[in-house]
């Protein structure tokens, strides 16, 4: 039982990760590579503020300040240095590793006996793992409703048009160059903000901690679209992104529960990913070829 209220939790905080790239990936239509260095970014920035005496919730928030400063920089490369996306995101990804070792001053530190989010008082007493689900599920309420509310204003519906068609955009008056670089900042604070969740959740932060944390967005994003395939409004778009985040943390734990070795994640997480990437166009293909027989 208490290996899925975790997974649960879990779920809830690297939900924050699939939001942020669906914002980039699916919406902006950008795929950013900036992601492996933002999370560990905000995870580093988060860490070394909280061991330095600062206010968790606080180092949390300068942390999405942080992740947001990376993703202008991508913006900046690919608007205005002309820089192509795939390596516009990389070039940023490669830097930040060397800005989280000047943050932390090595290549991991410890939260050991730290204050964290899931530490308040409020929190105090709860059974093992709860706290994690009730912070999880406070920061899916509010990143959620933001963003929606963001996404039906007058900017918001820019910041869209620039996604579906940027030359129709552009005749419209938008100027697409920011509404792409406000674009990365948003993403790109909310995934900062899922590392410096997790990184309070696992006790540390480590300069390497980002590594395949695109597979796992994605896998979130694309498993959440697979088991809720029919039309949704943008609000459930998102929440099928949490869901598929949880669905994701529960298919990790049953691999592991089945004997597959911890060091393997990483694998049966390209796997997955692979799996539902397939299967929409497998069961388009199945349909189709049901259909040729029956005529």
């Amino acid at each position: 039982m208490a290996l899925f209220v975790s997974a649960i939790g879990q779920g809830l905080i690297w939900a924050t990760l699939g939001i942020g790239l669906y914002l980039s990936f699916r919406i902006l239509d950008f795929p950013d590579m900036t992601v492996e260095g933002t999370f560990p970014l905000g995870a580093a920035t988060a860490v070394t503020l909280i061991s330095n005496g600062w206010q968790p919730l606080v180092a949390t928030g300068i942390a999405m300040l942080v992740g947001s400063i990376a993703g202008l920089v991508t913006g900046l490369l690919y608007t205005k240095g002309q820089v192509p996306i795939l390596l516009a995101g990389i070039l940023t990804m490669t830097a930040v590793y060397s800005i989280n070792l000047r943050i932390m001053g090595q290549a991991n530190r410890s939260l050991l006996q730290e204050q964290t989010v899931f530490s308040a008082p409020l929190l105090a007493g709860l059974p093992k793992n709860f706290p994690v689900v009730i912070v999880g599920i406070g920061v899916m309420v509010l990143v959620i409703g933001l963003t929606t509310w963001f996404l039906k204003t007058e900017l918001g519906q820019a910041f869209i048009a620039t996604g579906d068609n940027a030359n129709m955009a552009r005749s419209m008056g938008i100027n697409t160059d920011r509404m792409t670089i406000l674009g990365l900042m948003l993403s790109n604070a909310l995934i900062a903000l899922g590392g410096a969740l997790v990184a309070q959740n696992n006790g540390f932060a480590d300069v390497n901690m980002g590594i395949g944390t695109i597979v796992v967005a994605l896998a979130s994003i694309i498993i959440g679209e697979v088991a809720f395939s029919e039309q949704m409004t943008l609000t459930n778009r998102l929440i099928t992104v949490a869901i598929g985040s949880i669905m994701y943390r529960f298919v990790l734990v049953l691999v592991l529960l089945v004997g597959f070795n911890a060091d393997d994640l990483k694998l049966v997480s390209a796997i997955i990913l692979g799996l539902a990437l397939m299967l929409p166009k497998l069961g388009h293909h199945l349909h189709f070829k049901a259909q040729r027989q029956e005529d």
